[in-house]
């Protein structure tokens, strides 16, 4: 292992394949595979909602333990969902390009266990203000309604 690895229960969004949050038979996120994009490693996450949507993600933790997801047919753009070693009050932007789509994020809560960032569409005209949280939970991942979770081969739900 190396410095860049953490244990899955020291991260607030743990990453290995085989790692599974379900709400039910039908909507589910795993890791199923890793990519390497823009020559970093990402993580390919795959979503069933509903039994007939479905949704990829690519992320990675950076060096800073930065949350990103980048995109195999956009490799410079890079988008940051949460930086775990912000402190309460910290802000930072998704993209940082100031499109109508780059979020200015606001960590409004942190403690051992849980991350709480606030995201504000500063730039699209009709949607600033509108905010929504997201929270992580150390060793579990986002703080959804799962029915079950597998971390590192363990149901730990």
């Amino acid at each position: 292992m190396t410095t860049k690895e953490l244990n899955a229960s020291d991260s607030f969004m743990p990453m290995q394949i085989g790692n599974s949050w379900k709400m039910g038979e039908h909507t589910y996120t795993e890791i199923q595979d890793t990519l390497r994009i823009d020559n970093k490693l990402y993580y390919k996450f795959y979503s069933l909602v509903g039994g007939d949507a479905t949704d990829t993600k690519y992320l990675r933790i950076d060096e800073n333990n930065d949350l990103q997801e980048s995109y195999p047919d956009q490799p410079k753009k890079v988008y940051t969902h949460a930086k775990f070693n912000a402190k309460v009050n910290d802000e930072f932007y998704t993209l940082g390009d100031k499109s109508e789509n780059d979020y200015k994020v606001k960590v409004t809560e942190k403690t051992d266990k849980k991350m709480t960032f606030e995201f504000d569409m500063v730039y699209h005209p009709n949607l600033k203000g509108n905010t929504h949280k997201v929270s992580y939970i150390k060793g579990s991942g986002l703080d959804e309604d799962w029915k079950s979770i597998k971390i590192d081969g363990k149901v730990i739900k």
